[in-house]
C-alpha cells in the first residue's frame, strides 16, 4: 500500500515543508537484505562499572563472529574483555564519527546513583547515531532480585529505554533486554536480532531471556532442515512470515481455508513448501495438521497467524460476530496447542509463536471482540510459557504483537483514521508485513531457547498502550 505522504516527506520540498510545519518526518528504514551484513556500520560498547563481566564477555563473543567494527570509549574498562574475545576495540576519541548501534552492558548497575553511568555513556553520542541506528541495553532482570536497590535501578532501564525510542527518532530503535544471571550463552539470537536490519519497526521493547538449550546454528540458514507450519498463509502478513522462514531455511507447510486453495498454492510452489488447507476451528483440524506433519517427522514450529476481524461497536454487534472472531482468533489456537502437544506432534525445541495485537494491549474503538480474542492469547502464551519452563523437550512459547502494518485490512480503514494509525508512534509510519515476519522467524530460531512467554510488539513504538 503506497503511503503518499511517506513518500512526499522524502523529497526536498516535503522535509522543508515538514520542518517548518512540524509534521511528522518519517525517514526510509533500512531492512534487512540478503548478502548485506548483519551490522551495517560501527558498534560502540560500554559497560557499567562492576565486578560481573559476564554479559560483556558473551557480548564480546557475538561481535567477534559478527566481525564489526567496535568502539570503547577511552575509560570505559570493557575493552580488555573484548580483546579476550579477539576483538580489537579502536577508542572513540569524541570526533564526528557515527555508529551505527550503541550497546551498554548495565547489569552491573545497583543503586539509583549508579544510573548515571547510563546518563554518561549515551549522552555524548545522542548526536552520532546513523538512520535506522540501534540503541540496546543489557541488565538483569527486576524480578528475579531481592535487593530493592538493584532491583529499582534495573527497572529504571525500561524507562530510559522507552524516552530514548521517542527522542532519536530517523528510524533508530532502543531495546532493554533483561539476562538472567547464568542465561548469557542465550544472548546469541536476540542480540543479533537487534543490532541487525531485521528489527527495523521493532522499537521500546523489553525482552527477556532465560535459561535455555544452547542450540548452534548456522547463521546463514539458522532454519536449514526444519519444518513449520504456519497458519492464515495465503496472504498479508501470513504470505510474508512463510516467505522469511524459508529464506531462512525452513521447510514450510503453508495453511489455510480452502476458500484461499488457490493462492495458498501459489505461496506454497514459489517458496517449494507445501499447501495444506484446512478450517482450524473444525473439530478433525488437529489431526489434519499432525498427519501432514507427520510425513515430515514433525513439527519444530507452529506459527498461529490466522485472524480474522468483524468490527462493530459493542452495541452494535450481533452474536455471530463475537463468536467467529473468538474461534478463530483464540479457541482454535488453545484446542491446536492442546492437540499438537498432546499427541507429540511438536518435535523437541519446538518453538510456538503466536500473533497477538496491540489492541489486545490497549484496546480499540469498535473491537471488542478482536482485543478480547487478542489479549486472551497473550494469556494463553503467558499460561503456556509456565507450563514448558524447565520442560526436558526444551519448547519454547512466545508472541508477537502487531501494531499498524500496511496491508489489504488496513487499506480498507477509511482516510483519517488510516493516517492516524501511521503517524501515532516513533516512526511515523506504518510497519510492513515482513517487519513482522523477521520478528517471528527470531523466535522460531532453534538459537531462542533462552526466550520463553516474551510478547513483543512490532508496531514502531506505538503510542496505544505504551
Amino acid at each position: 500500500m503506497s503511503d503518499r505522504y511517506g513518500d512526499f516527506v522524502q523529497s526536498s520540498i516535503g522535509k522543508k515543508v515538514a520542518k517548518n510545519l512540524g509534521l511528522p518526518m518519517p525517514v526510509d528504514l533500512d531492512r534487512f537484505d540478503s548478502g548485506q551484513p548483519l551490522v551495517r556500520g560501527s558498534v560502540l560498547v560500554g559497560r557499567a562499572h562492576g565486578d560481573d563481566n559476564a554479559v560483556s564477555a558473551s557480548v564480546a563473543r557475538i561481535l567477534a563472529e559478527l566481525h564489526t567494527e567496535v568502539f570503547v570509549n577511552s575509560r570505559d574498562n570493557v575493552k580488555d574483555t573484548l580483546s579476550d574475545a579477539g576483538v580489537k576495540a579502536k577508542a572513540n576519541t569524541g570526533s564526528d564519527d557515527k555508529f551505527k548501534v550503541l550497546l551498554f552492558d548495565a547489569s552491573n548497575i545497583s543503586n539509583a546513583e549508579e544510573l548515571k553511568q547510563v546518563y554518561e555513556f549515551f549522552h555524548s553520542v545522542a548526536r552520532r547515531v546513523e538512520k535506522s541506528g540501534r540503541v540496546i541495553v543489557i541488565g538483569r532482570p527486576p524480578e528475579a532480585l531481592t535487593d530493592i536497590e538493584t532491583a529499582l535501578a534495573q527497572r529504571a532501564l525500561e524507562g530510559f529505554v522507552k524516552s530514548v525510542g521517542k527522542e532519536f527518532k530517523r528510524g533508530i530503535t532502543a531495546q532493554l533486554i533483561y539476562v538472567a544471571a547464568g542465561a548469557e550463552h542465550n544472548l546469541d539470537s536476540t542480540l543479533r536480532f537487534f543490532t541487525s536490519a531485521r528489527s527495523a519497526y521493532v522499537s521500546g521493547q523489553v525482552v527477556r531471556v532465560s535459561n535455555g538449550a544452547n542450540i548452534n546454528v548456522d547463521w546463514n540458514q539458522p532454519l536449514g532442515g526444519k519444518t513449520m507450519l504456519v497458519t492464515g498463509a495465503s496472504r498479508g502478513i501470513g504470505e510474508a512470515i512463510a516467505r522469511v522462514l524459508a529464506r531462512e531455511g525452513a521447510h514450510v507447510i503453508c495453511l489455510d481455508v480452502p476458500q484461499q486453495q488457490a493462492d495458498l498454492q501459489k505461496v506454497a510452489s514459489e517458496i517449494s513448501g507445501s499447501a495444506l488447507t484446512v478450517d482450524i476451528t473444525s473439530a478433525d483440524a488437529g489431526k489434519e495438521i499432525a498427519e501432514a506433519a507427520k510425513k515430515r517427522g514433525g513439527l519444530d514450529s507452529v506459527i498461529h497467524n490466522a485472524g480474522i476481524t468483524r468490527d462493530k461497536t459493542l452495541a452494535n454487534m450481533d452474536e455471530k460476530q463475537w463468536d467467529m472472531v473468538l474461534n478463530i482468533n483464540l479457541g482454535s489456537i488453545a484446542k491446536l496447542n492442546h492437540y499438537l502437544l498432546d499427541n507429540d506432534v511438536l518435535k523437541d525445541d519446538a518453538r510456538i509463536v503466536c500473533v497477538s495485537s496491540i489492541s489486545g494491549i490497549a484496546g480499540n474503538l469498535g473491537q471488542t471482540n478482536y482485543a478480547t480474542s487478542k489479549a486472551g492469547v497473550i494469556g494463553l502464551v503467558n499460561a503456556t510459557a509456565k507450563q514448558l519452563k524447565g520442560n526436558a523437550k526444551g519448547m519454547t512459547i512466545n508472541a508477537v504483537a502487531p501494531g499498524f502494518i500496511e496491508t489489504q485490512m488496513t487499506e480498507a480503514i477509511p482516510f483519517a483514521i488510516r493516517e492516524a494509525g501511521r503517524r501515532m508512534n516513533s516512526m511515523s509510519q506504518g510497519g510492513l508485513p515482513v517487519d513482522v515476519a523477521e520478528t517471528i522467524a527470531w523466535f522460531a530460531s532453534p538459537a531462542s531457547g533462552g526466550l520463553n512467554g516474551n510478547v513483543v510488539r512490532v508496531c514502531g513504538q506505538s503510542l496505544l498502550g505504551a
